[in-house]
């Protein structure tokens, strides 16, 4: 387990703990504690586990000469190694943040246009002379 001794990289390659006990805590009644051991076991077993998934799906995208580990790659990764149960609930997660992303995307490209708009309007409105950069 991770010591005060431990190394910087053994320390950058696990989960925080913090969010470890936080995700264990979401699970537990109210009043359940969770010891420092049962946290830092569960931290090396997160830390492990995501490894071992990013390795497969690194593997993966290695052999089709791709550089970047993309949601596919790791749910193609969860099916791989066996995981069947965990992927098909994790391929209706990608959809949905991808969709959500593009939700986001298009929000942005509408607020921004109508910033301009509205940009243009008041300098229409108002008669602000435009300044050039070297003014």
């Amino acid at each position: 387990m991770a010591e005060s001794s431990s190394s910087t990289s053994e320390q950058e390659r696990l989960v925080p703990i913090a969010n470890v006990g936080r995700i264990m805590k979401q699970i537990l009644p109210p009043n359940a504690k969770i010891s420092k051991e049962a946290k830092e076991t569960m931290q090396e077993c997160v830390s492990e586990f995501i490894g071992f998934v990013t390795g497969e799906a690194s593997d993966k995208c290695r052999k089709e000469r791709r550089k970047t580990v993309n949601g596919d790659d790791v749910c193609w990764a969860m099916t791989a190694l066996g995981f069947d149960d965990y992927a098909p609930p994790l391929k209706r997660y990608l959809e949905r943040y991808r969709e959500i992303e593009v939700d986001r995307a298009n929000q942005n490209r509408a607020a921004n246009t109508g910033e301009n708009q509205i940009n243009d309007d008041n300098n229409l409105l108002f008669d602000k002379p435009q300044r050039d950069s070297a003014g």
